[in-house]
């Protein structure tokens, strides 16, 4: 299968105070194409750091990442804002919606800025409005966002990401906000888009939401200790209950 991105020597430090705080020690680690990876860790480990630094929302104090054959490492403010615009979706456990636009709109705006499509602007309306009946949210297209509940919110903010068909879905806790129902809803949502082909790479503390991973990376003071593929043909019980026996061998 084809490498979508490689993570080499990648480093993270902030100075606080004249105090050096390393928070990624040269981490490194390959992502294929349609691979669904989980990331997890205790707090503090670096996990949302890693997530931030690889996608290019934060810039890296050294090391290289490759992302679909370009160095994402090099690029200037203008090309990774390209780049995160047309090749990248983002889902974060706070829904960063703006106010005053409505669900449609709100979903509607990152299609209208893409520069990698030329269509219409009926065209976008009509691609949004097919990506929310597939989500079965269609029905609060013109609310507010303080009018629908949580799961359905965080629905909207998985249609936002997806609607400039990104070749990887980057997901900050994306459940850990809502409740146990919504969040099946959420997760059941990214495993039908990664069965598609999209590639997701998701922080997450939950072993359950986890478990839906085919592999999950264990981080700890900055770096990768280990990882764990989940093995074929188990039910979701007994993919939740691997999971945890590996994440308490760790001391998780």
């Amino acid at each position: 299968m084809k490498k979508l991105m490689e993570v080499k020597d990648l480093c993270k430090t902030y100075v606080i105070e004249k105090q050096q705080n390393n928070v990624l020690k040269n981490v490194s680690f390959d992502v294929e194409e349609s691979e669904m990876i989980g990331i997890m860790g205790p707090s503090g480990s670096g996990k949302s750091t890693l997530l931030y630094s690889i996608s290019g929302m934060d810039k890296a104090t050294s090391g290289q990442v490759m992302f679909d054959g370009k160095e994402i490492t090099a690029l200037s403010e203008k090309e990774l804002s390209s780049v995160r615009l047309n090749d990248m979706g983002f889902i974060f456990q706070q829904m960063y919606m703006m106010k005053n636009l409505t669900i449609m709109d709100n979903i509607l705006l990152p299609a209208i800025e893409c520069d990698k499509n030329a269509e219409s602007r009926k065209d976008k309306v009509a691609r949004c409005e097919d990506l929310m009946r597939k989500l079965g949210i269609i029905e609060i297209a013109g609310n507010d966002i303080n009018e629908v509940s949580g799961g359905q919110l965080q629905r909207a903010c998985i249609a936002r990401s997806m609607v400039n068909n990104p070749k990887i879905l980057f997901a900050d806790e994306p459940t850990g906000a809502l409740n146990r129902q919504s969040s099946a809803e959420v997760i059941n949502e990214i495993k039908k888009l990664n069965a598609e082909g999209t590639t997701v790479l998701m922080v997450t503390h939950d072993a359950k939401v986890a478990s839906n991973c085919s592999r999950i990376l264990y981080i700890a003071d900055g770096n990768i200790k280990c990882e764990y593929r989940m093995p074929e043909g188990l039910s979701e019980r007994d993919r939740e209950r691997a999971l945890n026996n590996w994440l308490m061998d760790l001391g998780w």
